[in-house]
């Protein structure tokens, strides 16, 4: 299994280029698999390991096991895509002769809506860090580009001086499967970047380091910033100015998207900022909006008062 495993990472990073997260995410996942045929035996004949032993009955056990222990369905899902995955490698590589996973329903997820911030708490958020050093003028501009363009975080790490165009107002995006993606930038955001790439210069002067940086957001060390940095600084503004939501970098992308398609933005258009493949994906920020006039409907339509109306009046009367 461990030689099966290692092949699959190979195929992964050369051939797929596979981000380091992704990679580690699926070795995660067939490590706790591989630890379950152990203990359970299944793929196993007179104590010797044999890929073609595993059926449907070791899946689905596994998945059970997974359940039994509070998996959520998201997270079931995702190691049952690993598992396909990982099998459809196998039958490439003629290991196995088919896919079994394929046959194994995906575990149904909650239709979970992500959090997202109302206007005045994302304005109040980004006017938070103050312009007037390297760091507060980094923090403001990275809090600027998370909601002016919804890109994820680890788009945002990887982005790099060249991938500014400042004069035509567009930032270049490598996305998930190295997918690249144009995104305009607004005047207010355009004039924050470019106050913080002044500091940046003059910061850099002060490391004297032996290479430039490459990477556009830098930490104190005058290093790309790194996703772990990014989380941290975000969390350090919540806390100290004591916002009630639990606020992350993925708050503000969804913030992008409910707000641009509540303004009347396509959404073809939001699926193409967002860089998502599906527009199924895209779509989930609907059912945000619909939430949304549905509250607006409940609080003002005179049909929908009406209960709280009566109870507020006299009892009704009826003459026979």
């Amino acid at each position: 299994m461990e030689k099966l495993i290692q092949k699959f990472k190979e195929y992964l990073v050369g051939e797929k280029d596979a981000s380091p997260h992704t990679v580690s995410a699926y070795l995660n996942d067939l490590a706790q698999f591989e630890i379950f045929l152990k203990n359970s035996g299944h793929g196993y004949k007179d104590n010797q390991f044999q890929v073609q032993l595993i059926d449907r009955i070791a899946i689905r056990s596994f998945m059970s096991q997974l359940y039994e222990k509070s998996h959520s369905g998201a997270s079931m899902g995702r190691k049952l895509s690993t598992l396909s995955s990982f099998f459809k490698f196998l039958c490439r590589e003629n290991h196995i002769k088919t896919n079994i996973i394929k046959t194994i329903p995906i575990p149904k997820k909650p239709n979970k809506l992500p959090a997202y911030l109302s206007i005045d708490e994302v304005f109040r958020l980004l006017e938070i860090p103050r312009a007037i050093s390297f760091v507060g003028a980094r923090d403001k501009a990275i809090f600027e580009i998370f909601y002016n363009t919804g890109i994820r975080i680890s788009e945002l790490v990887r982005l790099s001086l060249e991938d500014i165009k400042i004069e035509q107002r567009i930032i270049k995006v490598f996305g998930k499967g190295k997918k690249e993606r144009l995104l305009p930038l607004g005047k207010k955001t355009t004039e924050i970047i470019k106050k913080y790439l002044n500091f940046r210069s003059e910061y850099i002067k002060t490391k004297n380091l032996i290479l430039p940086p490459s990477g556009l957001f830098l930490n104190q060390r005058g290093q790309t910033i790194s996703v772990r940095g990014v989380r941290k600084i975000m969390s350090h503004y919540v806390k100290a100015n004591n916002f009630q939501k639990n606020i992350s970098p993925h708050s503000l992308r969804h913030t992008f998207a409910t707000h641009m398609l509540e303004a009347g933005a396509d959404l073809r258009a939001i699926q193409e900022m967002l860089g998502h493949a599906s527009l199924s994906t895209t779509q989930k920020y609907t059912h945000l909006t619909i939430d949304r006039l549905t509250e607006t409907y409940d609080k003002a339509h005179p049909r929908s008062r009406i209960g709280s109306r009566m109870t507020s009046h006299s009892p009704i009367v009826v003459i026979k």
